[in-house]
């Protein structure tokens, strides 16, 4: 017996055919989900929103409590690839004592966990727990210097908590950026803030800056050399450009001189005088036809 194919289009599918592609929103609304490190731009739809308010946002874990952090801003960008998550409504009070709930039950896993670790003697420090509850699963986030055999840990965990344990190790930074703070000079960490990604941060930036080589000085609150040390790295590595280098024998309007210290931003520099032992402090402008001319060698004294 034949089977019949019929041409037309099923229903549903030609739905979806002409229906138009969604068109970007004209506001979006900044918003720190639940277990994101840093807020993200929300698509607001209808909905009257104030700084503070508890939504529930469709993220891509599905929906997720967050709060809003920010006015609506005008969305510039107008083309259709750009889609943020949707906040389908204001969190309610069944909501809040969902996440209350949540919460107790990350922390009671995380004194879980470190009983765990100090049981089995591991070297590695718990940073945090997030739970999942459409996964039913926990994922435990830890810093260590090396890699960690914590298959028991995981075995004893899943026994207890009765549901998927995924272990991640993260990096000291990455350790600071789930954690916030203040770096030295008082402003919120970059890392939590606006950092998007970590650059290699060398010693080199340091050096070429002149700032003394002090740990204390030019390392972060995670241990690291400071991420700020590149933000200015390429103006200081022009600005040395014409300065002499530590240690030189210049020409100087009084006579030679040895190079003792360069002010990279305020482009003076110090200077020895060989005849006087006298210290000098002269502005670039100042000794920059001195250094064009070709130094003079000092004659051998005639018998």
């Amino acid at each position: 017996m034949e089977q019949k194919v019929s041409n037309k289009p099923d229903c549903k599918n030609k739905e979806q055919a002409n229906r138009s592609p969604e068109s970007p929103p004209k506001f979006v609304i900044g918003t720190r989900i639940r277990g994101a490190l840093k807020s993200e731009l929300c698509n607001p739809q209808n909905l009257n929103l104030r700084v503070g308010v508890k939504v529930i946002v469709n993220s891509g874990d599905g929906p997720k409590i967050g709060q809003i952090v920010s006015n609506k801003i005008i969305n510039f960008r107008k083309d259709d690839s750009f889609a943020p998550p949707k906040i389908l409504r204001i969190a309610n009070e069944n909501d809040m004592a969902k996440e209350k709930a949540q919460e107790e039950r990350e922390r009671s896993s995380s004194q879980l966990c470190w009983d765990l670790i100090d049981k089995l003697k591991l070297g590695m420090n718990l940073s945090r727990v997030v739970y999942f509850e459409e996964m039913n699963k926990s994922i435990f986030y830890f810093t260590a210097e090396g890699r960690i055999d914590f298959r028991e840990l995981v075995k004893q965990l899943a026994a207890k908590l009765r549901h998927r344990i995924e272990m991640r190790q993260v990096g000291v930074r990455d350790e600071a950026k789930a954690i916030t703070g203040n770096g030295i000079c008082g402003e919120s960490l970059c890392c939590s803030t606006f950092l998007t990604e970590f650059t290699p941060v060398t010693i080199r930036m340091a050096k070429d800056q002149g700032l003394a080589l002090n740990p204390s000085k030019i390392s972060g609150v995670c241990g690291r050399l400071m991420c700020c040390l590149q933000y200015e790295h390429d103006l200081y590595r022009t600005m040395i450009k014409e300065l002499p280098k530590i240690g030189k024998i210049i020409n100087t309007p009084e006579g030679s001189g040895k190079v003792v210290k360069n002010d990279i931003l305020k482009q003076v520099i110090t200077v020895r005088l060989l005849d006087d032992d006298y210290m000098m402090y002269y502005h670039l402008d100042e000794l920059r036809d001195y250094l064009n001319k070709p130094q003079e060698k000092p004659t051998a004294p005639t018998q």
